[in-house]
């Protein structure tokens, strides 16, 4: 049975970073997927695909609100996958998840929420200014 499991979410200043981390089990290393890192605001029900990485290839895509501050990767070994997130502002402040997911599109790893079933039970991340 899959299962993902965040952690490192916390309160931080403007400026600073955090490096959140997603522990995924009971899936097959030798398969291929989708990682994703989303986000949610509280109030708004959508979340935010901010962070991708295709397992095949170590490919990575990012949103464009996050493009140069977050940086996803991946240790097979420990089958965990990190979003390192800097230079944080207020707007990122939000719930963070991880899914597990298997939609492409154009080699791309599609990041809507909906394109996911697997999901972890969220970390929260607060920045203050």
């Amino acid at each position: 049975q899959v299962h993902l499991a965040e952690s490192g979410g916390g309160s931080v200043q403007a400026g600073g970073s955090l490096r959140l981390s997603c522990v995924v089990s009971g899936y097959g290393s030798s398969g291929s997927g989708c990682v994703v890192w989303f986000r949610q605001i509280p109030g708004k029900e959508e979340r935010e695909g901010v962070a991708g990485i295709y397992t095949g290839q170590d490919s990575e895509f990012y949103a464009d609100s996050v493009k140069g501050r977050f940086a996803i990767s991946r240790d097979k070994a420990k089958k965990t996958v990190y979003l390192q997130m800097n230079a944080l502002n207020a707007e990122d402040t939000a719930t963070y998840y991880c899914a597990l997911g298997w939609s492409m599109y154009g080699g791309r790893c599609l990041m809507g929420q909906h394109d996911f079933g697997y999901w972890g039970q969220g970390t929260q991340v607060t920045v203050s200014s």
